[in-house]
């Protein structure tokens, strides 16, 4: 089994990270972004930034103000 990645998630067959699942809610992460309300969903954030990680989602959430 290979080593866990970042944030404790296991790398998938091909090396990449998994990502974190799209229907967990805002408010249920390690660090809620607060710019977005607790019950968006993750796959919304993604969709409203354009952006797949949650670092770059957090980081576009910044810039939207």
């Amino acid at each position: 089994m290979k080593e866990p990645g970042l944030d404790d998630r296991h790398r998938d067959n091909d090396g990449k990270i998994r990502l974190k699942n799209g229907n967990a809610l805002n408010k249920n992460l390690p660090q809620p972004i607060p710019e977005f309300s607790p019950l968006a969903r993750v796959d919304t954030m993604r969709k409203e930034t354009g952006e797949v990680s949650m670092a770059k989602i957090r980081e576009a959430a910044k810039r939207r103000r």
